[in-house]
C-alpha cells in the first residue's frame, strides 16, 4: 500500500490495542504501543532509502528482504526493544505483540497489490502479487480517516476499529471475487492461458490486465465485466545466445528489471554503431504507453554497455534524458 495508508493503519492498530486490558489500563504502555504501531506500520518500507543509490538497486530490493519472514521478526523485536529502552516500566510482551502485529499487517496488505512483495522469503524469492487491491485504495483510506475522526470525537477506539476492520475484511473478500470473475472471463475467451496479471485501478469496476498465452501477450482492460483488448504482441523467446542480448542481460539495470517483472516483451533496435535492447513491462499500460522499462545501449563492435536505465518513464524524451546522449544515425 501507499505510505499514507500505512500511516493510518498504524493509528488504527493503536486504537485496536485498547481492546487489550493491559494496554487499556496503562497509559504509558498505550503511548509506547501507539509509537510502536506507527513506526512498525512503516518499517518494512525503510528500504526506500535505496533509491538514493540507483533505480536498479531499489527495484531489485524494494519489498524484498525487508518484507520477508526473517525481516518481520527482526522489525518487531528491534523496534520494541528500542521503545522499551525509553519506558522499561511497561510490559515488553504487550509492546512487542502490537508492534509485531503492525509489521505483519504492513507486509500482509502489500501482497494484495499488483506490485507485490517477496513475503515468503527465505522459502522462495518469488514475488507475491495477488493483484486485487490498488496500491492506493480510496475506500480503505477513507474508512481509516472516518475511524480516526470518530475516535477524536469520543467514540470507543477498540470497538470503532473492530467494526471498521470487519468491513474492510468484507471489502477484501468482495475484491477477491471480483478478480476471480474477471479471471473466469479471460479463460472463457482465450485458449492456452499461461498467466494473468491483474492491476486494479482507482475505479472499482475497471482493471488493467496482461494475459500470457502460449503464443501471444494480450494487454487490455476489464470494464464492468467486459474484457477489452488494447494491444497484442507475439510471445518471443529471448535469444540469450545472441552476443548483443547476452551482453545486455549482464547489465545491472536489465537484471533488476527481469528479477521483478513477471510479464514483459523485448525488442532490439539497430543503429549503425550500436544496438538498443529494451524490455517493457506489460502490466502498467497508461495512455497508450508502457512506462516501466529497462534499456541498454550496446556498442556493436566492442559489446561495451554504453548506457542503461530501468524505471518509470512516461515519454520517450524523458527516457532519452535518463540515458547519456548517444548519437543516433539517421
Amino acid at each position: 500500500m501507499d505510505t499514507g495508508t500505512h500511516v493510518v493503519m498504524g493509528v488504527a492498530l493503536g486504537g485496536l490495542a485498547t481492546l487489550d486490558p493491559v494496554v487499556q489500563n496503562d497509559p504509558a504502555l498505550f503511548n509506547a504501543v501507539l509509537v510502536g504501531t506507527m513506526v512498525g506500520s512503516q518499517a518494512p518500507d525503510f528500504d526506500t532509502i535505496l533509491k538514493l543509490k540507483n533505480n536498479a538497486v531499489y527495484i531489485r530490493n524494494h519489498r524484498g528482504i525487508t518484507h520477508s519472514i526473517p525481516a518481520v521478526i527482526f522489525w518487531g523485536l528491534a523496534l520494541s526493544g528500542v521503545i522499551y529502552a525509553f519506558v522499561p516500566e511497561v510490559s515488553f510482551l504487550h509492546l512487542w505483540l502490537w508492534t509485531f502485529l503492525a509489521v505483519i499487517l504492513h507486509v500482509f496488505v502489500d501482497v494484495f497489490n499488483a506490485y507485490g512483495t517477496q513475503a515468503y522469503r527465505p522459502f522462495t524469492k518469488r514475488w507475491v502479487a495477488y493483484g486485487f487491491i490498488n496500491t492506493f485504495d480510496l475506500y480503505i483510506f477513507l474508512m481509516h480517516i472516518a475511524g480516526i475522526v470518530a475516535w477524536n470525537l469520543g467514540a470507543n477506539p477498540g470497538l470503532t476499529w473492530l467494526i471498521i476492520y470487519f468491513v474492510i475484511a468484507l471489502y477484501y473478500v468482495k475484491r477477491y471475487f471480483d478478480k476471480r470473475e474477471m479471471v473466469r472471463l479471460v479463460h472463457d475467451h482465450f485458449e492456452n492461458v499461461a498467466q494473468i496479471a491483474t492491476s486494479p485501478t482507482m475505479k472499482q469496476n475497471n482493471w488493467r490486465i496482461a494475459i500470457t498465452t502460449d503464443q501471444h501477450y494480450y494487454v487490455g482492460k476489464a470494464e464492468n465485466g467486459h474484457i477489452i483488448i488494447l494491444d497484442e504482441f507475439p510471445r518471443q523467446t529471448i535469444p540469450k545466445d545472441e552476443p548483443i542480448m547476452k551482453r545486455a542481460m549482464e547489465d545491472h539495470n536489465i537484471k533488476a528489471f527481469l528479477s521483478f517483472s513477471p510479464v514483459y516483451r523485448w525488442e532490439m533496435t539497430y543503429y549503425n554503431e550500436h544496438t538498443e535492447v529494451r524490455f517493457i513491462d506489460l502490466r502498467y499500460r497508461s495512455r497508450g504507453r508502457y512506462p516501466f522499462v529497462a534499456v541498454a545501449q550496446i556498442d556493436d563492435s566492442t559489446l561495451e554497455i554504453m548506457n542503461s536505465y530501468t524505471g518509470w518513464v512516461f515519454t520517450e524524451e524523458k527516457l532519452k534524458s535518463k540515458l547519456d546522449p548517444v548519437p543516433v544515425d539517421s
